[in-house]
């Protein structure tokens, strides 16, 4: 049974029942029809922390799914994944897959940012401050590209930026 069919969670089932309708109807394939039943289940699985079933339920959406535009959302999904599972180096690699098909995502820009502040931060710790000023510039240049595209937003790392002078 579908995940999306079982899920106890009040939100889930009105989201799963409006999604429904609308995949009744809005003229789609059985293919996008599928796909967005196996991203909704993983949306499902991963807000209940359990990452394994919601990759499984991705990596299937991206199996089906042909629209670049819902698959970036799918590969941001996957790289939140490795994010939270603390797998940086893969979950970078999904930022950036997602950015290459929609180079609208603030979102994906700011967790890349994060990462590699964090990877800074532990260069520091490590006593090597040449490598950790090299990831700092590069999370610098991931936030400014995601406060260009959501000027609005990120506000703590534009005050970052500009006490480190790095916003230009």
């Amino acid at each position: 049974m579908p995940r999306s069919r079982i899920n106890g969670n009040f939100i889930d089932k009105v989201f799963s029942i409006v999604a429904n309708i609308l995949l009744r109807i809005i003229p789609t394939t059985s293919e996008e029809k599928e796909a967005f039943t196996y991203y909704r289940d993983g949306m499902s699985a991963q807000s209940e922390g359990n990452y394994a079933e919601a990759l499984k339920n991705y990596y299937e959406a991206m199996r089906l799914e042909i629209d670049p535009y819902d698959r970036s959302y799918i590969l941001y999904n996957i790289g939140l994944i490795h994010t939270n599972n603390g797998e940086h180096t893969k979950a970078l690699k999904y930022y950036a897959l997602a950015l290459d098909r929609n180079p609208f995502l603030p979102q994906a820009l700011n967790n890349m940012a994060v990462i590699c502040y964090y990877r800074g931060e532990e260069a520091i710790g490590l006593g090597d401050s040449e490598m950790a000023e090299a990831w700092f510039d590069q999370a610098a240049q991931y936030w400014k590209q995601a406060i260009a595209l959501s000027p609005g937003n990120y506000i703590r790392a534009q005050n970052w930026l500009r006490m480190t002078r790095r916003f230009e």
